[in-house]
């Protein structure tokens, strides 16, 4: 079993950055995919960012050239570092992990609010 749990949540203004992590608990294997997905008020849970364990990385097209997502395996972290935040990014953001391709593993949630 994995339990992931999610810090770097905030007010943040218009403009301004902030890095989100995330801590897995338990075992973490290279094939695991680590992504954040975002959630915003009467909207689905979107993906915001993933990456394999070979490094490969996926964004969503709203939020490319904005954010960065890194891992650091042999210390089951996960990072998203975004910049020139926007309202429309005020959400809460889940920290994810899908294994064998079905198996999903999801964090409580952090909020980030963008707003002066």
């Amino acid at each position: 079993q994995v339990q992931l749990v999610e810090s770097g949540g905030g007010l943040v203004q218009p403009g301004g950055s902030l890095t989100l992590s995330c801590v897995a608990s338990g075992r973490i294997f290279s094939g695991d995919v680590m992504g954040w997905y975002r959630q915003a008020p009467g909207k689905q849970r979107e993906l915001v960012a993933s990456i394999s364990g070979g490094g490969s990385t996926r964004y969503a097209a709203s939020v490319k050239g904005r954010a960065t997502i890194s891992r650091t395996n042999a210390e089951n972290t996960v990072h998203l570092q975004m910049n020139s935040l926007k309202p429309e990014d005020t959400a809460v953001y889940y920290c994810h992990i899908l294994r064998y391709g079905s198996t999903n593993y999801w964090g409580q949630g952090t909020q980030v609010t963008v707003s002066s």
